[in-house]
């Protein structure tokens, strides 16, 4: 009986084998034949991310994205992109009877009358304000810890247009509503493109119609905004997000890290897992914030008339770069062949892209210096490259005293400080104070190396003081771990690039091209013994390390 029950489960589970596959498995077969689908999950969704909390702040921006296309997908079903001027008559009384665009008419429509449209709006500019800001301090972590080092150049470049584009998006955003504020800001723009040399005045009537401020900015802008700016964004963004799993993510230094090998959690499901209840984590946020922290009161302002402008009228914080520069210029003007040249404004509305494209190219202009060629996939710590660090926050140092310019009216009202103080201040600390932040960012990096190399070669302080038998007092340094040596001694230091011997043994003076003397002179400013302190060498490490008199 045992046997025959034994053939007797051996011929089912053979006919349960034999069975036809379910639709789903069919569908999956069908999927897999054609697009190959099976092998690349299999290759792909175990690839292991590194975990670390700065890693976040990228996500941070992609999840500020996602949600101001789901919000403004939203808004984009009630406004009326249209410079046409209507008579208002509706919820907010203290408007009516007012005149004003059918633009900012809409808008309070939706402020008031849809159901949701104000926690809308104010979600919507509010992940816009979080998704420059998560950009930024997304690029200065890449920018601190050498990530843009190859391969990544390009995904840099690809990081830093969408910056600029959203910078650019943000301003034709928040100036659709043609409100005081924004038709002020939209004035700023005109004039600055009016003091382009020979070609302003052209510019500015083919964009606005005809004179300011007409009537088709507004139907122009509201394409840009919600069609091509966020449609090439979105194609960005996938290009990033492509290069960033190609190349793999970079990882900070550690046991068991190195160029070829990854310590992290794999991407499915773990990875996964965490980023899905991240994003609702933001969502959740910026709904918080739309809800119970009010921003861009519209019907404060009123509509847009030329010849009024708002009290403290300022641009989104992204922007205060560019509105720093200009109020704190002065007003040169200079008359050329007939031609008025403001350069009061010219200069500063210059200026702004030319800083930004220094950041755009630094990767390539450091790869140039150091002549390096590999590739590199371990973070510096940002105390190991001084001139680097130094430099990034001489930028922020930079941004932030023309954030005071941008807003001198707002300061010195609120601090009760003369106008004309704080633009002279702002106009000597231009210059003064990216170079005190570097060179204090400079000497507290090269500070933290000696800390380093003292520890590796001496130990942790431990506070313990012990008494020697001769009566001398001394505290008693505990050794680092090995990991910890690691992390400490891990990192390369680059020698300077150096022209060589100019003249040979024949006598003859060899040529040196004036771009190798510049690449040596910036190559030792930024890698030469000024710039860094000697880490500890193994010899030194076991003689001090060896005996008894450790």
């Amino acid at each position: 009986m045992d046997g025959a029950r034994s053939v007797d489960e051996t011929v089912g589970s053979t006919r349960s084998r034999r069975e036809p596959p379910g639709k789903g498995e069919k569908l999956a077969d069908w999927a897999d034949g054609r697009l190959g689908l099976y092998a690349l999950a299999k290759a792909n969704m175990r690839k292991v991310f590194p975990d670390h909390p700065s890693f976040m702040l990228g996500e941070i921006a992609l999840y500020s994205f996602v949600v101001l296309i789901i919000t403004g997908i939203y808004l984009t079903l009630f406004f009326e992109p249209s410079g046409v001027e209507v008579v208002y008559h509706g919820s907010y009384e203290p408007l009516n009877g007012v005149i004003m665009t059918r633009a900012f008419e809409s808008t309070l429509d939706i402020s008031f009358d849809v159901r949701g449209g104000l926690l809308m709006r104010q979600i919507h500019h509010w992940a816009a304000l979080v998704f420059v800001t998560a950009m930024l301090v997304h690029m200065m972590r890449i920018f601190f810890t050498g990530a843009f080092r190859k391969p990544r150049e390009v995904n840099w470049v690809f990081g830093w247009t969408l910056l600029m584009l959203g910078i650019i998006t943000g301003l034709t955003g928040y100036s659709l509503p043609d409100d005081l504020l924004s038709g002020t800001g939209v004035r700023f723009a005109q004039g600055a493109i009016l003091s382009v040399p020979i070609v302003g005045t052209y510019l500015s009537f083919f964009l606005f119609g005809g004179e300011f401020p007409g009537h088709d900015i507004i139907p122009r802008l509201f394409p840009i905004h919600v069609l091509l700016l966020p449609g090439i964004m979105l194609g960005l963004v996938a290009v990033h997000l492509l290069l960033v799993f190609y190349h793999k993510h970079t990882q900070y230094p550690g046991p068991g890290r190195d160029n070829r090998s990854v310590v992290g959690m794999p991407f499915l499901p773990v990875y996964m897992a965490k980023a899905g209840g991240f994003f609702f984590l933001v969502f959740g946020v910026l709904t918080l914030m739309g809800g119970i922290a009010q921003i861009n009161p519209v019907w404060a302002f009123g509509p847009y008339r030329p010849d009024l402008v708002t009290t403290g009228a300022q641009p989104d914080w992204y922007l205060g770069f560019s509105e720093g520069l200009i109020r704190v210029m002065p007003g040169w003007e200079i008359n050329f062949w007939g031609h008025t040249l403001a350069l009061g404004v010219f200069i500063p509305f210059a200026l702004f892209p030319l800083v930004m494209l220094a950041i755009g190219v630094y990767p390539f202009i450091e790869a140039w210096i150091t002549g390096d060629k590999r590739e590199h996939h371990i973070l510096d710590r940002p105390r190991n490259a001084p001139v680097r660090t130094g430099l990034g926050v001489a930028w922020l140092s930079l941004y932030a005293v023309l954030l005071i310019g941008g807003g001198n009216d707002i300061v010195a009202t609120h601090l009760h400080l003369s106008i004309n103080d704080i633009t002279w201040f702002v106009r000597i600390a231009v210059f003064v104070v990216p170079v005190l932040a570097f060179v204090v960012t400079k000497r507290t990096c090269l500070g933290l190396q000696r800390r380093d190399r003292d520890k590796v070669l001496h130990g942790r302080e431990s506070g313990t003081v012990k008494r020697l038998p001769n009566g001398e007092y001394v505290e008693v340094h505990e050794p680092v771990s090995q990991a910890q040596l690691f992390t400490l001694t891990q990192h390369e230091q680059t020698e300077p690039y150096e022209i060589g011997q100019l003249v040979d043994k024949g006598g003859v003076r060899r040529r040196v091209k004036h771009s190798q003397r510049l690449r040596a002179r910036l190559s030792r400013a930024m890698f030469g013994p000024r710039a860094r302190i000697e880490k500890p060498t193994p010899e030194e490490y076991r003689e001090l390390t060896s005996g008894d008199h450790h």
